[in-house]
């Protein structure tokens, strides 16, 4: 007789083999078929799927992160009796750490080296004199033979990116360590962001038991080098105060909703692939099973929408824009039939493994609206509309961070006697890639 416990093993391995499969395939196939598909810098070794080459380099600050992870590992036993508001800060302060020491492997320049460089955000937002002139002349700028015309981070997001970048600026953080560190700790409250939203939802024993899963995850490489750092954040907070709004008392909905829509709103004018944050904020209204914050937060979102409209930028007139300078840059090099699914091996970079051995457990528990079932399967779902339209080729290791997030608690669905050694395994993932591969971001 076949247990329930053999079965959750059995289709656990299945899984994860399948992902690891994956992975080594999108490695494998670009070399067997002699197919350059276009990653990584001139002058080094690639590493596809991932936007890298193969670089090693092990320095004595490569322990600081080893230092962190089992410092997380021993204590977390502890740190989980904390209360809960302490609970949530030492989580937050886990992630900083973990986040902060594998970008500082490669010393100072490891936060700010990126943002040095003319197509990050950082270039454009200096050349900005007029918020408005920049808004309404937006769109002319950015196909890539327009006079003047925006650089390629820029031209391939909405504006709301820049100007969260002007205005670092503007307040006189202009000094590239300092914005790289500005990015990293913002971003990584996205953290204590998911561990509100499934507390709202009714699950705080679940909530700690998705912590540990955040603060040691791969994709915290990424987390620390990357503007998109800063979408995960204000995504994850727009969901998370939507399910605040779904859950409190009728009062507080007003304000809840139309803060957590403000902030859904922006995200798609950070991002035009943050359009598919739809499904989980529908998922979240189904866990919480009432939809009594949609029009606060539908409010909130057109408002925003109204705000960027108005002063110049429409959103549906530059996307078609952006699709022409998309393909006529390295999109078109890049094949679909590769990509497609190639995708997915670079997503598994940031997931890790114990992701994908949490799949099939958090499939079966959807029909039960647990939260991090739901969300978690609803983040996969965004990650195959995501690569399934063609505007995501390569590069998703950061890119699809925003719903990665939530794909990365489905291992506190697993037994709670496997955690150690998957933990051990996600962070070993994070440390390997840092340690061995150059990274773009």
């Amino acid at each position: 007789m076949v247990t329930t416990r053999t079965r959750t093993y059995a289709w656990a391995v299945i899984s994860t083999l399948t992902g690891l499969t994956l992975v080594v395939a999108a490695i494998v196939v670009p070399a067997a078929a002699d197919i350059d598909v276009h990653v990584g810098i001139s002058g080094y070794d690639p590493f596809p799927p991932l936007h890298a080459n193969w670089v090693p380099e092990f320095g004595p600050r490569g322990i600081l992160p080893i230092v962190v992870a089992v410092g997380v590992l021993v204590l977390w036993g502890r740190i989980d009796r904390l209360g809960w508001r302490a609970f949530v800060a030492t989580t937050w302060v886990a992630t900083w750490l973990w986040t902060f020491t594998l970008a500082y492997v490669d010393g100072p320049d490891g936060l700010s080296e990126q943002w040095m460089r003319r197509g990050e955000y950082v270039y454009d937002a200096r050349r900005v004199t007029s918020v408005s002139e920049a808004l309404s002349g937006f769109i002319d700028r950015i196909p890539i033979d327009a006079p003047d015309h925006w650089f390629i981070h820029v031209a391939g997001h909405p504006p709301g990116a820049l100007l969260a970048f002007v205005g670092l600026d503007r307040v006189g953080i202009t000094d590239e360590f300092w914005i790289g560190m500005t990015v990293m700790t913002i971003g990584t409250t996205a953290v204590v962001a998911a561990l509100v939203a499934v507390r709202a939802l009714g699950r705080e024993p679940l909530a700690r038991r998705a912590a540990p899963w955040l603060v040691l995850a791969p994709m915290a490489v990424w987390m620390g080098v990357s503007g998109d750092t800063l979408f995960v954040a204000v995504a994850a907070w727009g969901l998370a105060l939507l399910a605040i709004a779904s859950t409190r008392s009728r009062r507080a909905v007003p304000t809840y909703g139309v803060v957590a829509g403000v902030l859904l709103g922006y995200s798609t004018y950070l991002s035009y692939g943050l359009v598919l944050l739809c499904p989980l904020a529908i998922a979240v209204l189904v866990v919480a099973g009432t939809a009594r914050a949609l029009p606060w937060a539908l409010a909130g979102a057109l408002a925003v929408a109204a705000a960027f409209t108005l002063a110049g930028f429409a959103w549906w007139d530059a996307y078609p824009v952006l699709h022409e300078r998309y393909y006529d840059g390295v999109a078109s090099r890049r094949q679909y039939g590769y990509w497609v699914w190639a995708n997915i091996a670079a997503w598994t970079f940031t997931a890790g493994l114990a992701t994908w051995a949490a799949i099939p457990a958090g499939l079966r528990r959807v029909r039960e609206r647990n939260p991090v079932a739901v969300l978690g399967c609803t983040a996969l779902l965004c990650v195959l509309i995501a690569t399934l339209s063609g505007m995501s080729k390569a590069e998703v290791e950061r890119i699809w961070m925003p719903f990665t997030l939530w794909a990365l608690m489905l291992p506190a669905l697993l037994p709670v006697r496997w955690r150690t050694p998957l933990l051990a395994g996600q962070a070993a993932t994070g440390l390997l890639v840092q340690i061995l591969l150059l990274t773009r971001w």
